[in-house]
């Protein structure tokens, strides 16, 4: 009867998680309806067009940015990239055939950020915004490869690949209104937009934002290992993690809920969720780790930016 009694437990609670409230809105709050780019004037340079600048290119033209507006830098762009954007984009034309660069977008890789910059600075006039997302190259380097450009550091996320990202922007004293305003059109092809006046918040931006995916990721592998410890076969333990953290996820994108709320709102009183949050909160618990693990990054972003 124990059995029998702890299963019916099980079941009430899964019940009351299924009617959960979740606020008065279901609709997207992080950008549901980024703003046409149809009305964008002048030519738009992605200088590095792998994974992230890719995502970003696709974002714009699914926004109505024209391809001919439209420029690819980079040595070896994927085939498959330019079958999907199609022979309108320009890909590596003459330097000096540019002109009219209203945004310039630098998403190579940081290492090779030394290289490449410096050799960018003819196209950075007057009327152009710098948009870097390079990791860890700070605007005193970009300044100092662009002499009096307007400059705009960015840190989005990986989930800005399938539109779902957010990312932090810092502008330097050059950037006007109106360029503030593109950047924010531009980065909000990719997803969320938040924009930051001081630059040393971008360590922590990296630690939580930018790496924080790789945290989420890793908790739907310890869950699976978790479920496959409590008897489960691993596949089964591995789907039903997988499906939950990307499930809460999206919960917690659509619901105007915050987060405690939605977490309480799935806890019954002295049931098996209260149970297992009594170990994730103690004092020895989740926080401290995650706090451990932000600050671990923090510091290696610090390193890293020199």
């Amino acid at each position: 009867m124990s059995g029998q009694k702890h299963f019916v437990s099980d079941v009430a609670e899964v019940r009351v998680a299924a009617t959960i409230n979740v606020g008065p809105s279901m609709t997207s709050k992080a950008n549901p309806h980024p703003e046409s780019l149809r009305d964008v004037a002048g030519t738009v340079v992605l200088v590095g067009a792998g994974n992230m600048g890719g995502a970003m290119l696709e974002g714009w033209l699914g926004l109505g940015l024209s391809p001919a507006q439209v420029v690819i830098l980079d040595p070896k762009p994927s085939d498959a990239l330019l079958v999907r954007i199609g022979p309108e984009v320009r890909c590596n034309p003459p330097r000096e055939t540019l002109t009219n660069v209203a945004a310039l977008i630098l998403a190579v890789k940081p290492q090779v950020a030394p290289d490449v910059v410096p050799g960018l600075a003819p196209l950075a006039g007057p009327g152009t915004v710098a948009v870097s997302i390079m990791a860890g190259k700070t605007i005193a380097f970009l300044e100092g490869n662009l002499p009096g450009a307007a400059i705009v550091r960015a840190m989005p996320n990986t989930p800005a690949s399938i539109g779902r990202g957010i990312t932090v922007a810092v502008p330097n004293g050059r950037v006007t209104p109106q360029q503030r305003t593109l950047t924010t059109r531009l980065l909000a092809a990719c997803g969320q937009v938040e924009w930051a006046d001081d630059e040393a918040l971008i360590d922590a931006v990296t630690a939580v934002s930018g790496s924080g995916p790789a945290y989420v990721f890793l908790m739907a592998e310890s869950l699976a290992r978790a479920g496959a410890a409590a008897g489960l076969p691993a596949d089964l333990a591995a789907r039903l993690a997988r499906a939950t953290v990307a499930g809460a996820g999206e919960l917690l994108h659509r619901s105007d809920l915050e987060a405690a709320t939605l977490r309480q709102n799935v806890t019954s009183p002295a049931g098996t969720t209260a149970a297992a949050l009594e170990v994730l909160m103690a004092a020895d618990g989740l926080d401290p780790l995650l706090k451990k693990a932000v600050a671990a990054a923090v510091r290696r972003s610090r390193e890293l930016a020199g």
